[in-house]
């Protein structure tokens, strides 16, 4: 996680304008306004941006967290 709070930090701050390749952050087909992203071999999250909490950063909501299954309708 670290490594993607610092790509939204630099994003933030206009030095960097996606994620590293590393983090795989893709949009979720069928699903609009909702992100996947791919840390390890069986780490994954899902989230989307929420409305700013506090001013200039942007918001996370986390959906799912875990393995390959969260990808998976419930």
């Amino acid at each position: 996680m670290d490594r993607f709070k610092d790509d939204l930090g630099e994003m933030e701050a206009g030095r960097r304008s996606r994620f590293r390749p590393g983090l795989r952050v893709k949009r979720v087909k069928g699903a609009p306004g909702v992100f996947e992203m791919t840390w390890a071999r069986d780490g994954r999250a899902t989230f989307s941006w929420g409305d700013e909490v506090v001013p200039g950063e942007r918001h996370v909501i986390w959906r799912r967290c875990g393995g390959h299954p969260i990808l998976k309708d419930p």
